[in-house]
């Protein structure tokens, strides 16, 4: 759904992509997404931690898809980097953004609390980090059972 609002833009596109290849899947499932985006023209930076220096370095003109937050957040915190300090750069940058950004995250504290405390402690940054997204953020979109739902705004042309 982000990949359609973005389209719906109709500006020159660059995909931010956050995830790293830990296994054969993802590196499998990475390879794939690449050729995917670069048969529908998109322009990919693959960020997993400066996400903040890859926003601010965004061309005007065009717009922006991040995929995703969540990943991001992950690869930030098994660096063992402040999960905080990252965040409020992010977001310093997202509000410095030179184009249109959609940003792609999940919400993860819906579930049962977690059995360990690097989980528990992964979920609480989480939320805390799509907070303040949804705080800066003109529209917020959460996605249930495959249905747009607006949680912020109006929904997007290219939300359905």
């Amino acid at each position: 759904m982000a990949e359609r609002i973005a389209r719906a833009t109709r500006l020159p596109l660059t995909y931010i992509a956050t995830a790293q290849p830990f296994d054969d899947e993802m590196t499998a499932k990475i390879a794939l997404h690449r050729k995917g985006r670069a048969a529908d023209g998109w322009q990919t930076v693959e960020v997993p931690l400066e996400l903040g220096r890859s926003i601010a370095a965004l061309p005007a003109g065009g717009a922006a898809l991040v995929d995703c937050a969540t990943l991001w957040l992950t690869n930030v915190l098994l660096a063992g980097r402040d999960t905080d300090g990252a965040i409020i750069d992010l977001l310093a940058a997202i509000a410095a953004r030179p184009c249109p950004l959609i940003v792609v995250s999940n919400e993860v504290g819906l579930g049962i609390v977690p059995d360990n405390a690097l989980s528990r402690r992964f979920r609480e940054a989480q939320g805390r980090l799509n907070r303040a997204l949804a705080a800066e953020a003109d529209r917020v979109v959460g996605v249930m059972a495959g249905l747009p739902l607006a949680l912020k705004g109006t929904l997007p042309e290219g939300a359905s």
